[in-house]
């Protein structure tokens, strides 16, 4: 019941034959031939690069340098300080009195009022 029948593939090539035209279908079939030929290339291409064997090389022998530190990940020589951290001292300007908290501001020129 659910098998895709003979009439069904006549219908469909039908629409495509109506939407795309049949000066387009020749473009349209080159394309998809291009496409599906790409497609296979880069699939086979995969497959031929999983059964390459890997060359393994040895890692590289690192020999220690004499007055280094030998284990790695650690550092042998301490940081350089760059001395204390100051915080810098507070402007020398008070703060304006519309900074202080409870003050509000004037309002602004042209402004109008909402009178009592």
């Amino acid at each position: 019941m659910n098998a895709l029948k003979p009439w069904h593939i006549v219908v469909l090539l039908v629409v495509i034959l109506l939407l795309f035209g049949a000066r387009r279908l020749p473009d349209l079939a080159r394309s998809v031939g291009e496409s599906l030929r790409i497609f296979k290339r880069e699939v086979k291409d995969l497959q031929d690069d999983d059964d390459r064997p890997v060359a393994t090389t040895p890692p590289p022998v690192v020999t220690p340098v004499p007055g280094t530190n030998p284990v790695p990940g650690t550092n042998p020589v301490p940081p350089a300080s760059t001395g204390p951290v100051v915080n810098p001292s507070p402007s020398a300007q008070p703060a304006s009195p519309l900074d202080q908290p409870g003050t509000t501001q004037p309002p602004a020129s042209g402004g109008t009022t909402p009178s009592a």
